[in-house]
C-alpha cells in the first residue's frame, strides 16, 4: 500500500534538492532516514523531515503498515515557482536574480516478498 508526503515551495533550486533525493531514492526507511541525517547538504533536514511526516502518514493509516518494511519506492523534484529579483549592475543597469523553489513528492511502499525460484 503506497503512502505519500508532499513539501511544496522549497526555498532551494530543483538541482541541488535532487542531489539529496538521489541518495535516498530506493533505500529502507531507516537507512534513508540515517543517510539524510549524516548528509552535508542544505536540502537534507527538510528532506529528512518529509520522510519522517511520510512515516507518520503510514502509522496512522486506517490499515497501519509495518515501518520496518517499508521503504522510498518514489522521489522526485519538480520546480516551483521562480522569484523575480533584481541586482544593481554597473552603468544603472538591473540584473535579474531568480530565486528558485522546489516540490518534492515521497512515496513509500513496502516490499514484495522475494518469491523463491526453484
Amino acid at each position: 500500500m503506497e503512502v505519500t508526503a508532499r513539501l511544496r515551495h522549497l526555498q532551494a533550486s530543483p538541482q541541488k534538492v535532487r542531489l539529496v533525493a538521489d541518495l535516498i531514492r530506493g533505500r529502507d526507511v531507516q537507512e534513508a532516514v540515517n543517510t539524510l541525517q549524516m548528509t552535508n547538504k542544505y536540502a537534507a533536514k527538510p528532506m529528512e523531515k518529509l520522510l519522517k511526516s511520510a512515516i507518520a502518514n503510514a502509522e496512522n493509516r486506517e490499515n497501519p503498515l509495518d515501518i520496518d518494511e517499508l521503504y522510498v519506492k518514489e522521489i522526485f523534484v519538480d520546480p516551483g515557482p521562480s522569484l523575480k529579483r533584481l541586482r544593481p549592475a554597473p552603468q544603472g543597469r538591473a540584473y535579474r536574480i531568480l530565486k528558485r523553489q522546489s516540490h518534492i513528492t515521497i512515496k513509500l511502499d513496502t516490499r514484495e516478498p522475494a518469491d523463491e525460484q526453484k
